[in-house]
C-alpha cells in the first residue's frame, strides 16, 4: 500500500510462532508525559478498512462495544472505508488536517516511514513493550528507527485462490507448484470454457501484484532487502520480473476486460467471479477469505470449493523459490489522540480479541494461540505455508513507500493494458525514489 522515502525493513524469515504471538497487559500500564486515560469522557473516531457488510465489519463494531463496555467514558465512532479509498484519498487528506482520525489502518514499512517523518503518528513504544515483545518480527514492520508507532492484527503471506471443483472437472489433479505447471492448467481450464485467473486491474494493485511475485523469483533475497532500504533498483532482476509477466499475459490466462475490472467488494469485480463460480483462480492476500464471503452469492457452496495454494516457483530461476510475499493489517494513533487510542489499540490485540477474530475467517491472527481458532481449510493452508517460508518480503508498494509504490503500480498496469514495457517499469521506480 503506499507513501515515500526510505522504506521499512522487509520481513526476514517468518515462523508460526513469530508471526503469531502476542498478548496484552489489558491496558493497565501507565501512559508516561499523558494524562492517565479513562478520567474524563472521550471519543475516539476509528477508521478501518472493513467496508463490506460481512463479518469484518460485524466484528469491528463488536469489539468497539464491548471496548466502550469496559470503559464507559469512552465512546467510539466508526467509519468503514474502502481500502484503496482509504489508503490512497482519505487517510493522506485526513493526515493534512488539524483533525484526523484517532485510530486507523495502518500498512507500516515504507508508508509508515513517511508518516512518521511527516510528524502524523504517535510514539507508542513505551505503552506497548510487553505487546511488541510477545509479537516477535511481526511488529518490527510498524517501527522506525527501533520506535513503534502501530501494532498489527492480522498477518499473512499471498497466494492463489482457487476452485476445487473446477479444477477437478478441467482434470487438474494438484495445485500448481511450478509457473510450468499454472501455464498447464490455465490450458486446461480454457478447454472446458473457464476464465482460468480473475484479475482487478482497475485497481491497480491487484495486477502489481504479478509483477511483485516475478519479481520475488527473480532477483536474490539480499537484493529485494537492499532495494527495501536504499531504493536502488540496478539489478536487472527487476527488468526480467517484467519481461516474465509480459510472457504470462500473452498466455491469456485472465478474464475479459480484465484491465478495468474492480479487485474486490462487489459480484462484478475479480474476487466476485471467483467467489460466484466465474473464474477459476485468484492472486491474494489471506484477508481474501473474509472478502469472498462478503460476495458469494451461496457462502456455503463457497467454503466447500475453495482451497489455497502458495505462489508457483519459476524453473531455474535465481530467486529463492521458498520466499514468499507477505504483509499484514494493523492500526495507528494520531500524534494527538488521547491516551484511551493506544489503549483500544492494545484491546485489539489482547488475546481474546485476536481469537475473535480469527474465528471470524477473515483474516490470520497475530496473537499466539489464536490461530488455534482458525477454522478455515484454505486459512490453514496459509498457516502451514507461511511456517514453512523462508523469507517474507513485505508487499512491495508497501515497502518502498508511496511515491516509489504508486509510480511502480502505474508502470506496470502500463504492462497489462499493453503500452508499457518493463524497462518502463524500473526507469518509474528510479525517478521516483530520486523525488
Amino acid at each position: 500500500m503506499a507513501m515515500k522515502h526510505r522504506a521499512g525493513a522487509a520481513l526476514a524469515l517468518l515462523t508460526t510462532s513469530a508471526l503469531l504471538v502476542a498478548g496484552c497487559n489489558g491496558g493497565e500500564s501507565e501512559t508516561p508525559n499523558e494524562e492517565e486515560p479513562f478520567q474524563k469522557p472521550v471519543t475516539l473516531t476509528w477508521w478501518h478498512n472493513a467496508s463490506q457488510d460481512g463479518p469484518g465489519k460485524t466484528y469491528w463494531e463488536k469489539v468497539a462495544k464491548d471496548f466502550s463496555t469496559l470503559h464507559p467514558t469512552v465512546t467510539i465512532q466508526i467509519e468503514a472505508i474502502e481500502t484503496n479509498q482509504l489508503q490512497r484519498t482519505r487517510l493522506p487528506a485526513a493526515l493534512l488536517t488539524n483533525d484526523p482520525p484517532d485510530i486507523f489502518q495502518a500498512w507500516g514499512g515504507g508508508e509508515m516511514r513517511e508518516q512518521v517523518e511527516a510528524d502524523y503518528l504517535k510514539d507508542i513504544t513505551d505503552q506497548v513493550k510487553t505487546e511488541v515483545a510477545d509479537m516477535g518480527s511481526a511488529a518490527e514492520i510498524w517501527q522506525v528507527d527501533g520506535k513503534q508507532y502501530g501494532l498489527p492484527f492480522r498477518m499473512g503471506i499471498e497466494g492463489v485462490w482457487y476452485n476445487k471443483d473446477l479444477f477437478a472437472k478441467a482434470g487438474i489433479t494438484a495445485p500448481p507448484t511450478t509457473f510450468e505447471e499454472l501455464n498447464a492448467a490455465v490450458t486446461k481450464l480454457k478447454a472446458i470454457n473457464v476464465t482460468p485467473i480473475a484479475l482487478g486491474a482497475g485497481d491497480k494493485w491487484p495486477a502489481a501484484h504479478w509483477w511483485y511475485n516475478f519479481a520475488l523469483r527473480a532477483c536474490s533475497v539480499d537484493t529485494l532487502k537492499k532495494a527495501s532500504v536504499d531504493l536502488v533498483f540496478d539489478d536487472p532482476c527487476f527488468v526480467k520480473a517484467g519481461e516474465d509477466l509480459k510472457t504470462f499475459i500473452a498466455t491469456e490466462p485472465f478474464q475479459q476486460n480484465f484491465i478495468a475490472t474492480p479487485g474486490q467488494n462487489d459480484p462484478t469485480s475479480a474476487n466476485g467471479l471467483l467467489a460466484n463460480g466465474k473464474a477459476a483462480m485468484e492472486l491474494m492476500g489471506d484477508w481474501n477469505r473474509g472478502t469472498l464471503e462478503t460476495v458469494a452469492e451461496d457462502p456455503a457452496k463457497l467454503t466447500k470449493f475453495l482451497g489455497w495454494f502458495p505462489v508457483p516457483a519459476i524453473s531455474g530461476s535465481p530467486g529463492d523459490p521458498k520466499a514468499a510475499l507477505g504483509g499484514g493489517d494493523g492500526f495507528a494513533c494520531a500524534k494527538n489522540a488521547p491516551p484511551e487510542c493506544v489503549e483500544f489499540l492494545k484491546y485489539i490485540v489482547s488475546p481474546e480479541v485476536q481469537k475473535g477474530y480469527a474465528g471470524t475467517g477473515t483474516g490470520l491472527p497475530v496473537v499466539k494461540g489464536a490461530a488455534d481458532a482458525v477454522t478455515d481449510p484454505a486459512l490453514k493452508s496459509i498457516l502451514e505455508a507461511t511456517a514453512g517460508a523462508t523469507y517474507v518480503q513485505l508487499w512491495l508498494d508497501t515497502a518502498f513507500g508511496s511515491t516509489v509504490g504508486n509510480a511502480m503500480n502505474d508502470a506496470i498496469v502500463a504492462i497489462f493494458a499493453g503500452n508499457g514495457t518493463p524497462q518502463q517499469v524500473v526507469d518509474a521506480m528510479k525517478a521516483a525514489a530520486r523525488k
